[in-house]
């Protein structure tokens, strides 16, 4: 049966496959290069993204509207294609490392999981703007440049975001010319990765390009290995100057050991095991494969009206087993308790969004108006199967060694498998309005409909809720000057009770009211000069009717009121014509409000570092030879609300070294953890923590024509 939700999927994608023919005129002006802001072909307001050859970006798509970042009442971050390139990442995780206020989770070693201000999440990933949501790695093969953007962000993206949201930007067509690029990596540990990247005009009015990429990891962590592959065919039509169609499908296979990481002694990561698997790499394994087709139409309605219309239809495979460290290691015996369980999610999703920008005046005001609406149609069939040691037993207890002898397992029947329908309709309209030219405000609100409907395969019961909920925005910006800003604005964003990734819903989340997060912020923008901005902000989010992992399970647990709040400050840019700098620090703290039977009011929020530094910057010696240099620090941070676990804390020290032998190709050195810090990153539980990797170097070389 077709549900509202995909009818107004498909009526969205019907719309935009019916305007193909529109204009039939050639007429169609040049391309600009990668991020450069073009004219003519490509008015798309959610693709400008500033200069090519800087750190810095003028603007960010996941906004909606064509808005310089000196004039947006939030804190944004956009990590651009050349800083990625410049650190050696081709993993979105490892690209986080460099942004203040954002900490990685482990992710049980199968997936993307992020700490943005104070809230834990696995879901709040966009890709072009559409949700992305669900839990895998996500590489940066075919990625223009990533944007995060921090607080409660429901107005744009709907329910989640409450601390904020990670876009990533695909790479399209040009009509500019045809390029050519590749590149090729290898690592310390046998590890390499293998890309390319075609463009291609194909007439004055069709583009086609093609990314691929084929990655195999391996690292310090005993039997772990991983491969990666993925392809990304696009084309655009530009039938005219006003119209741009553009399709896109996304395949991506990725495969790699599940590693849990170390359990703790007496408060604190385990030492002296960090290259050790607690796990059997027969088991450990982590699998998905995702199918993600795209098309979206962008129409200049007239010179200050643009209508974007876009639909997306993923399908998403994914399996993960774990043997892991259950409890603490027994300080006297030296041994330790391994759990296991396995894990399968097969997830549809179908989204259509269509967004109105309006830049215009009435009388002598000016106005940035965006409105638009989306619908959703999700379906996930999620199992979960514990596993068997020996004689049949839920844990096994094994000695400490270098390498720990783990039995084989079994898994057994289902403990659990659901199958769950989620559908969505939002509407959402938001004016900036420039009363003079020092002075600017910003408000909207979004509604949206939220249904989700569970079924339990195994005692055939069902549990179903509807929310309707409205997420206002509101903000102020004072401009001194025409390249200064001092602002401040409000947020409210919600998560339904069935978590982030709504695959389960049982009687009691069914009569909960969704959570809430309220983000009140201020904050200053600067830009020094064309190529350099600084930053800075504080803010306090309160989150009620909210959720922790359990210290021991992992699994969500009811947890009354949080608050966090912080300040970050930041850098980004050039500050010399041979000298790019991106660098910030975010000092935050973040507590439980009220005591319930998870945590007691007063105890300190997970992974919440109070100080967070994140530095990169190049200097070019010469135009062939350039350098670079990396610095990231942690302050300690508990493992989980329990406060009972303690990562300490942590400095890293990257560099690089960059050389050009000729216009078309180019060789650069990453060294990794320079000067061979022992440290913990990050954890999942009090007994899931992950080892960091110890000094590494990969060598790249790159070419373009």
């Amino acid at each position: 049966m077709t549900t509202p939700a995909r009818s107004i999927s498909a009526a969205l994608l019907l719309a935009s496959s019916a305007l193909l023919p529109i204009c039939a005129r050639a007429e169609v002006m040049p391309m600009a290069e990668e991020g450069d802001v073009g004219e003519g072909v490509d008015r798309r307001p959610i693709i400008v993204t500033g200069h090519v050859d800087s750190y810095r970006a003028e603007a960010a798509s996941a906004l909606k509207a064509p808005t310089p970042l000196l004039d947006v009442p939030q804190s944004v971050t956009v990590l651009t294609r050349e800083q990625l390139d410049d650190q050696g990442v081709t993993q979105l995780a490892d690209a986080l490392r460099y942004v203040p206020g954002v900490v990685l989770g482990q992710g049980e070693g199968n997936r993307d999981q992020i700490v943005l201000r104070g809230q834990n999440t696995t879901a709040d990933f966009y890709l072009d703007g559409l949700r992305d949501d669900t839990q895998y790695y996500r590489s940066l093969y075919n990625i223009e440049h990533v944007e995060v953007l921090r607080g409660a962000n429901a107005l744009l993206f709907g329910r989640g975001g409450g601390g904020g949201v990670i876009n990533r930007v695909r790479k399209t067509p040009s009509l500019a010319g045809l390029a050519v690029g590749a590149n090729a990596a290898v690592g310390t540990f046998g590890d390499f990765a293998l890309a390319a990247d075609l463009n291609a005009p194909l007439s004055q009015t069709v583009g086609a390009r093609l990314n691929g990429t084929y990655e195999e990891f391996d690292n310090h962590r005993q039997d772990y290995h991983g491969r990666y592959f993925g392809v990304n065919p696009t084309l655009a039509f530009a039938p005219s100057a006003d119209t741009r169609i553009d399709l896109s499908y996304n395949y991506d296979d990725d495969r790699r050991t599940a590693d849990r990481g170390v359990p703790s002694l007496g408060g604190l990561p385990l030492e002296g095991y960090r290259d050790t698997l607690f796990g059997r790499k027969d088991t450990n394994v982590a699998a998905v494969q995702a199918h993600i087709v795209e098309a979206r139409l962008t129409q200049q309605l007239a010179d200050s009206l643009t209508l974007t219309v876009a639909g997306q239809y993923s399908h998403t495979d994914k399996y993960y087993g774990n043997i892991f460290p259950a409890h603490a290691v027994d300080p006297v015996a030296r041994t330790v308790e391994l759990s296991a369980y396995n894990s399968s999610v097969l997830r549809k999703s179908w989204i259509g969004q269509a967004n109105m920008t309006w830049q215009g005046k009435t009388g002598p005001i000016s106005h940035t108006v965006i409105a638009g609406i989306e619908g959703a149609d999700q379906a996930t069939d999620a199992a979960r199967t514990e596993g068997i040691f020996p004689g049949g037993a839920a844990s096994v207890v094994v000695s400490l060694a270098d390498r720990i002898a783990v039995p084989a397992i079994t898994f057994g029947a289902p403990s659990r498998s659901t199958h769950a329908k989620v559908e969505t309709f939002s509407a959402y309209v938001q004016d900036q309005i420039e009363l003079a030219p020092f002075l600017q405000i910003v408000g909207g609100v979004r509604y949206d409909a939220f249904k989700i409907r569970a079924d339990n395969l195994l005692n055939a019961t069902s549990a179903a809720r509807t929310d309707r909920k409205w997420s206002p925005r509101a903000g102020v910006i004072v401009k001194p000057m025409a390249n200064v800003s001092l602002y401040g604005s409000y947020t409210k964003s919600f998560l339904p009770q069935s978590g982030d990734q709504f695959s389960a819903l049982d009687a009691v989340q069914a009569t909960l009211a969704p959570e809430e997060f309220r983000n009140l912020e201020v904050g200053a923008k600067w830009d020094v000069t064309p190529v350099l901005a600084l930053t800075v902000a504080a803010y306090r989010l309160d989150r009620e009717n909210s959720r922790f992992n359990d210290p021991v399970t992992g699994l969500p647990q009811l947890s009354g009121k949080t608050r966090t709040r912080g300040i970050e400050l930041s850098a980004t840019g050039k500050i010399l014509p041979q000298w790019q700098v991106s660098v910030g620090y975010a000092l935050q703290d973040g507590k439980v409000r009220s005591s319930t039977a998870t945590a007691a009011a007063g105890q300190s929020l997970a992974l919440i570092p109070e100080s967070q530094i994140a530095l990169w910057t190049r200097y070019d010696v010469s135009p062939r030879l350039g350098l670079g240099l990396g610095v990231t620090h942690q302050s300690s941070v508990f493992t989980t609300v329990s406060n009972t676990v303690t990562l300490p804390a942590w400095t890293r020290v990257d560099t690089a070294v960059f050389y050009t032998l000729s216009k078309a190709v180019s060789i650069q050195l990453n060294v990794n953890n320079l000067l061979n810090d022992q440290y913990f990153p990050t954890a999942h539980t009090d007994n899931n923590i992950s080892t960091a990797q110890p000094r590494s170097a990969r060598l790249a070389v790159r070419m373009g024509f």
